[in-house]
């Protein structure tokens, strides 16, 4: 997969976290990697289409989640995924892929992306398993990876 693929979506998510969560990401290693399908795990599904096809997904422990959820909500502390919770995770998933379509389409690759969608491990199974992974790390919070498989 080439870097100006891979790009947009580390720029959008570093900017997102930044503005909505405060911290600034570091990025991990990213790799090809089968996605480990891991249960207290929030699964986070966007659609792209256009001239580049395919799915990101978002992976995120549920105790990382929450202290997401925990700082987008002004640091009011969050204790279980209720709806507005899982509301406001998707949404975060949302702007990360929402502004690195916008950041391809500034470079002349027009994409669309579906609504967030909220992934349970039982109806992953059929997406394709091999994905770019590509880890961000935020100080005091977790991981959150960002699965790219798209064509």
């Amino acid at each position: 997969m080439k870097a100006e693929v891979i790009n947009p979506f580390l720029e959008s998510a570093r900017i997102v976290i930044e503005q909505v969560i405060q911290i600034s990401p570091s990025t991990g290693i990213p790799g090809i990697k089968e996605i480990e399908l891991i249960d207290n795990h929030i699964w986070i599904q966007v659609g792209m289409s256009g001239q580049l096809t395919g799915n990101i997904i978002f992976g995120i422990a549920e105790q990382v989640a929450l202290k997401i959820v925990s700082a987008m909500m002004g640091g009011y502390l969050i204790t279980e995924m209720d709806e507005m919770g899982k509301s406001a995770i998707s949404e975060l998933g949302n702007m990360i892929s929402g502004n690195a379509s916008t950041i391809l389409s500034n470079q002349g690759v027009l994409v669309d992306i579906t609504p967030p969608k909220l992934m349970q491990i039982e109806n992953m199974s059929i997406l394709p398993r091999r994905a770019l992974s590509i880890p961000l790390l935020m100080e005091g919070i977790g991981e959150l990876d960002i699965q790219v498989m798209i064509s």
